[in-house]
């Protein structure tokens, strides 16, 4: 009887295990249609509103670590960036590697539609933090030989396997903090995802095309810097295309074969 019981158990918690799993895809898959649906105005200014985001987080992490000396302090402030990002619903590029991805698996978008998300994306958290970049530098102009000195671990950083290494695990990291954030429906227990991903994104300097693209910025429009724009792209190009790698390969797509049943009765279904 009693190993009944424990059969009985098990594979009730099987249901529920594989329930919830439906209910994430569900609202993964929803939500992802929702985004790559959106019009080209609401596009631009979700992504607009994404990069002046970070880039308050990264004035936060700035701030503290001029006054502390301490990056994982900083790391901890920067994470008022992801916060107001997850609550202002703007877009960030690396966020994309989950949500609408899962929509076009089931079908609910089209590639041509994920393609458009994701450069729009791109460029318009570029801009708006190219402008709060620049906004940072000038208002706090004690701060620029710390973003200098800060920055100098990514733009002067050429490809190797080392730097390959951390762009993958940065963009495995904010698509595992999105993959948290859509498996709850607990506001506290998404926002502590944020202040994790962001900690770990920011206190161990892995490559992150937008928030350290942000950085950069910040160095070299407030004056001098030992590196330039074209040393800023050189990083960025390789260090966007390993940030995808990482956030498809390493997550979105283990998840997609964890839920493979269900992905393949909504490609039947549309």
């Amino acid at each position: 009887m009693g190993g009944q019981r424990t059969s009985e158990s098990a594979e009730d918690n099987d249901a529920e295990l594989e329930s919830s799993l439906e209910s994430a895809f569900d609202r993964l898959a929803g939500e992802g249609e929702q985004r790559l649906g959106r019009t080209w105005g609401a596009l631009i200014s979700t992504g607009l509103m994404g990069g002046i985001d970070v880039g308050v987080g990264l004035l936060a992490m700035l701030v503290v670590l001029d006054e502390t000396g301490s990056p994982l302090l900083g790391a901890l402030a920067f994470s008022v960036g992801f916060l107001a990002l997850l609550l202002a619903d703007s877009e960030l590029f690396t966020e994309g590697f989950l949500v609408p991805v899962t929509a076009v698996a089931a079908k609910r978008g089209r590639p041509a539609s994920l393609a458009r998300l994701w450069g729009v994306t791109l460029v318009a958290n570029l801009v708006g933090g190219w402008v709060i970049a620049w906004l940072i530098a000038h208002a706090f102009p004690h701060l620029h030989t710390l973003a200098v000195e800060t920055a100098a671990h990514y733009a002067t950083a050429g490809l190797s396997v080392r730097t390959a290494c951390l762009a993958l695990l940065a963009g495995a990291a904010i698509t595992l903090m999105t993959r948290m954030q859509h498996g709850t429906d607990s506001d506290p227990a998404r926002a502590a995802a944020a202040i994790a991903g962001a900690f770990v994104l920011s206190g161990t300097q892995v490559f992150h095309s937008i928030l350290d693209s942000l950085l950069i910025f910040t160095a070299l429009t407030g004056g001098a810097a030992p590196y330039g724009y074209l040393d800023w792209l050189h990083w960025f190009w390789y260090t966007t295309l390993f940030n995808v790698v990482g956030g498809l390969g390493l997550v979105t797509l283990l998840r997609l074969v964890r839920t493979k049943e269900r992905v393949r009765q909504e490609r039947e279904e549309h």
